[in-house]
């Protein structure tokens, strides 16, 4: 394994659905090895990393087990393959996704809700758990009460637009992530909303917020499995999928 990312031939098997969860587990930084005990991914942060050794021009990044529609994706691509002036920091993207269409029926979810200024950039990132649907729309549910939250809110569902250089400042945040954890800590992870959120307040990227229409969908609640079956065949009806 080659410091930071597995050889081409073993990423491009891993990219194929090979099992290869013990030995990115112990992919590391030089200095650093695995807890004893440790069976819990290290995190989106690290997965990203293990494709280094294919990867060599701007990328998007998103979640294996989740919908997320076709303007998705053109967004992300029509924004990657733009122009982009020099700046001094590093510019990434993100499509946003509006709650009311990311929300389950079984139970609270937990999304990121982002504060986006007037050109459509990323201020702030608000891990925010337990959001679920009211007959008004949408609340955080904290105990016994009930946060109403706007339901037209635009939320990360981590699909980012990244660019090559993003290897080099996930290496280091990683190494950074592994010297202050705790050897005792068996389940922490190095997750890319959690790392881009630092940078961003450190004022080391900025983020451009990409807005998509599509209704995400994934499985949550076990019980959501039945509808999410329903919503693909239905859109391979429609000749959408």
């Amino acid at each position: 394994i080659e410091k930071f990312s597995l050889p081409k031939d073993e990423a491009l098997k891993l990219m194929e659905g090979q099992p290869y969860k013990q030995e990115l587990i112990n992919d590391l930084p030089e200095g650093f090895t695995c807890p004893e005990g440790r069976t819990k991914p290290w995190g989106t942060g690290q997965a990203v990393l293990c494709a280094k050794s294919v990867v060599d021009t701007p990328y998007v990044i998103i979640n294996a087990d989740d919908y997320y529609g076709k303007e998705a994706y053109r967004e992300a691509y029509k924004e990657l393959t733009s122009d982009k002036e020099d700046s001094d920091v590093m510019n990434i993207s993100m499509v946003g996704f509006i709650l009311k269409n990311t929300l389950s029926e079984n139970g609270g979810v937990t999304r990121g809700v982002c504060k986006v200024d007037e050109k459509r950039m990323l201020r702030e990132i608000v891990e925010t758990h337990n959001i679920i649907k009211t007959d008004k729309g949408a609340a955080v549910k904290l105990d016994e009460k009930e946060e109403e939250i706007d339901i037209e809110s635009p939320v990360s569902m981590n699909m980012w637009g990244l660019q090559p250089g993003f290897f080099e400042i996930l290496e280091k945040g990683f190494s950074e992530f592994l010297s202050q954890l705790n050897e005792e800590d068996l389940k922490s992870e190095y997750l890319l909303p959690t790392i881009i959120g630092a940078l961003l307040k450190q004022g080391k990227v900025q983020v451009k917020v990409l807005e998509s229409k599509d209704k995400w969908f994934g499985v949550t609640y076990k019980e959501d499995k039945e509808g999410v079956v329903a919503a693909i065949r239905d859109l391979i009806d429609k000749g959408e999928y």
